[in-house]
């Protein structure tokens, strides 16, 4: 028989998920506008869950950015600072420098309005992440759902414990407040190597990419 000390660690190591079968590949999706430390959260819980993180970057360009009922501001210029290219290089940056081998992530495009284009740029028989705080959150769930994916919430909560908004953080650069310290290191030296917060104050106010 095992004694209790074996049982404790037993139990303690399945608590932290070291004998949990992982998922071979995950897809989690953001606009990341300005990637924060709450993305980085999240994207590190989708990562504990699978082999392969594929990180799909939403309005990847105004072709493929809609307006969407749920969520207006989301399709604005001024909500969309930065390019496809520029958060590519910023979320490989911080996956790296948070120790995240390159080969146990992919990044892409993802027009996550327009579900029947998925195909072309994630695997569909991934499992699809999301959190969800508000009625967009549920509309994308919904999206999954259309298409007959494979689905989990890593957590839905009320949108006021949501926590860092990037909308706060493109605000406080736009009005020179402090931010730095809303966001990972390496994203605060990119978003100053590129004088995001002087593009940020030269974009008129919110006007729809793709009316």
């Amino acid at each position: 028989m095992e004694n209790s000390a074996t049982q404790k660690r037993k139990g303690r190591n399945k608590m932290i998920g070291e004998t949990v079968p992982k998922i071979e590949t995950g897809v989690i999706h953001g606009r990341f506008q300005v990637f924060h430390n709450d993305h980085l959260k999240y994207l590190l819980a989708g990562m504990r869950l699978c082999r392969h993180l594929v990180v799909g970057i939403t309005n990847p360009d105004p072709k493929l950015t809609m307006e969407e009922a749920a969520d207006k501001k989301r399709s604005s210029f001024l909500a969309n600072p930065l390019t496809y290219y520029e958060r590519y290089l910023m979320i490989r940056t911080v996956l790296e420098e948070a120790g995240i081998e390159s080969s146990h992530f992919s990044i892409v495009p993802l027009p996550i309005n327009l579900p029947e284009l998925y195909r072309y740029y994630v695997p569909m028989d991934a499992v699809f992440f999301l959190s969800i705080y508000d009625d967009w959150g549920r509309k994308k769930l919904k999206y999954f759902h259309s298409l007959g994916l494979k689905t989990h919430v890593l957590w839905e909560v009320p949108l006021e414990a949501k926590g860092i908004s990037a909308e706060d953080v493109r605000s406080r650069m736009r009005h020179g407040e402090p931010w730095e310290h809303l966001v990972p290191p390496c994203v605060a030296h990119l978003m100053k190597k590129w004088d995001i917060p002087a593009r940020l104050r030269n974009i008129s106010e919110p006007t729809q990419i793709n009316p």
